[in-house]
C-alpha cells in the first residue's frame, strides 16, 4: 500500500508512544488553542503517514460500527481523525490514505465505509455519497410550538453532566434511534463518555456540559438533553445562546416537553438546535419556521466497498427487481451489473452479478447516496447523475430505495 505514497513518505500504524504527537497535531491542523481530548480510536485502527525524518505528515483512523441501514444493520467502519500536516498538503497524502482505507475495510469484511466530512467537496471523489442531510436552526427563545397533549405531567430536571450520566444518556439514545438509518451508537466506554466532555477549545469558552432529563411522575426517563450556554450580558439585557448538542426521547410526548423547555430558559435570547433528522418533529411543531431559519447541511456519507453484501443487507420499501450497471474507479472488483430483487420491506434481498441487460447506469457514489434512503434516486436521474436505461426503471427503484424514515447520526465522530 505504501507505493501510492510519494517518494520519502511511509504509512505505518499509530503506536502508543506517538499518541502525543497526534494530538499536538491534531491542535495544528484544526487550529486548536487547547490541547484535543486525549481520546483516539483503536491504535490498531489507527494509521500515520511519516515524512523522511520521520515527522508526522498525516494521519487516519476509524471506529468499527454497526451502521442502521432501512430494515436492519451491516458491520461497517467509520472513518475519522483524517487530517494532513499544513506543511505537507497537496502531495497525494489524503488520497494514499483514503485509498489504503477502502482496501482495509474490503480485507476486514466491512462491506460500508461511513463518514462526516469537514469538507462537503472533498470526498465524492474517493466514492462516498452524501446520504443523510442535517437540519440545524437559530430559534428565538419562547417560540411557539404546536401543542401536542398528556406531556404535561412529565418531569424535567437540570444538572451538569457527569461520568455517572453515560449509561443513562446511551441507554436513552439507542432507544430513540431504533429503526432510524443512519443512527450509530456509542459502543465504547471511551465513546459514551466523550459525548459528556467539556468543550474547552469553544471561542467563547461556554458553560460545563448541562444534562436535561425528561421522567414520567413515577421517575421513569423518556428523554434528555445536552447543551451549553454562553453568556452575553448586553446593555438591553442578558441575551445568553444555547447550543443543545443531542436532544433525544422515547416519544412524541416526551420530545414535546423536551423542547418546551429548553426554548424557554431564563436569560437566553437563541436557542441552536443540534442536527436534527429533516423529518424531525420540532420542524412541524415550529408555528413560524422562518423566524428560526433553518439551514440545511451534510450528516452522513456512504461509501459502499462490497456493493453485493451492502445491497443484500437492507431492505427495500417496495418490491424491487433492476439491474444497476455500477462504476467504481478505486475499487474495480465492484463495477459490473448488479442484479437486486426483493418482494418489499419485510422480505430477504438478492444481490448478485449478472450479465442481464442494466436498468440504470451510476458511480458507486450515487449508490451510496441513496442507500440510507434519504436522496431521492429519481433525483439523481433528473439531475444527470445516474442514467435510466429501461424506460420507468428510475420510478420503480425511487419507490424501493426510498424509506419512510429520514436517515441521520446525532454526534461526531
Amino acid at each position: 500500500m505504501t507505493d501510492l505514497l510519494p517518494e520519502g513518505y511511509r504509512m505505518s500504524p499509530l503506536t502508543a508512544e506517538r499518541v502525543g504527537e497526534v494530538l499536538e497535531a491534531e491542535n495544528s491542523t484544526y487550529a486548536l488553542a487547547d490541547p484535543f481530548p486525549s481520546y483516539l480510536p483503536p491504535l490498531d485502527r489507527s494509521w500515520m503517514v511519516e515524512a523522511s525524518d520521520g515527522s508526522l505528515a498525516a494521519l487516519h483512523a476509524s471506529y468499527p460500527v454497526r451502521l442502521p441501514v432501512p430494515g436492519g444493520e451491516v458491520p461497517s467502519t467509520a472513518l475519522s481523525w483524517v487530517s494532513v500536516n499544513p506543511g505537507h498538503r497537496r502531495r497525494g497524502l489524503l488520497h494514499a490514505m483514503v485509498t489504503t482505507h477502502l482496501e482495509r475495510t474490503a480485507e476486514l469484511g466491512e462491506p460500508v465505509t461511513v463518514l462526516q466530512a469537514t469538507e462537503e467537496s472533498i470526498y465524492g471523489r474517493f466514492g462516498y455519497g452524501r446520504a443523510a442531510d442535517q437540519l440545524q436552526a437559530t430559534v428565538p427563545r419562547k417560540a411557539r410550538l404546536r401543542y401536542v397533549p398528556d406531556g404535561d405531567d412529565l418531569d424535567v430536571t437540570f444538572t451538569t453532566a457527569g461520568p455517572d450520566d453515560a449509561d443513562l444518556v446511551d441507554a436513552l439514545h439507542r432507544a430513540a434511534g431504533r429503526g432510524r438509518p443512519g443512527w450509530l451508537t456509542r459502543d465504547s466506554a471511551a465513546l459514551r463518555s466523550w459525548v459528556l466532555l467539556d468543550c474547552p477549545w469553544y471561542s467563547p469558552r461556554p458553560e460545563p456540559t448541562r444534562l436535561v432529563v425528561v421522567r414520567t411522575p413515577d421517575g421513569d426517563p423518556r428523554g434528555y438533553a445536552l447543551l451549553r450556554r454562553t453568556p452575553a450580558w448586553l446593555p438591553e439585557g442578558p441575551r445568553f445562546s444555547v447550543a443543545v448538542q443531542e436532544a433525544v426521547a422515547l416519544d412524541l410526548d416526551a420530545y414535546h416537553r423536551l423542547w418546551s423547555f429548553l426554548l424557554d430558559l431564563d436569560l437566553t435570547a437563541t436557542v441552536q438546535t443540534p442536527a436534527l433528522a429533516v423529518d424531525d418533529p420540532l420542524l412541524v411543531w415550529l408555528t413560524d419556521r422562518r423566524a428560526a431559519v433553518p439551514q440545511l447541511s451534510d450528516n452522513l456519507w456512504v461509501r459502499l466497498v462490497d456493493v453485493g453484501a451492502a445491497l443484500a443487507a437492507r431492505r427495500y420499501a417496495a418490491p424491487v427487481d433492476v439491474v444497476l450497471d455500477v462504476r467504481d474507479r478505486l475499487l474495480p472488483a465492484n463495477t459490473g451489473r448488479w442484479w437486486v430483487r426483493s418482494a418489499g420491506p419485510g422480505a430477504d434481498t438478492k444481490a448478485t452479478r449478472t450479465d442481464g441487460s442494466a436498468d440504470l447506469a451510476l458511480d458507486v457514489r450515487e449508490l451510496g447516496a441513496v442507500y440510507l434512503g434519504g436522496p431521492r434516486l429519481a433525483a439523481l436521474v433528473a439531475a444527470g447523475l445516474v442514467t435510466e436505461l429501461s424506460p420507468g426503471a428510475a420510478a420503480r427503484a425511487d419507490a424501493a430505495f426510498g424509506w419512510p424514515t429520514a436517515p441521520l447520526c446525532t454526534w461526531e465522530f
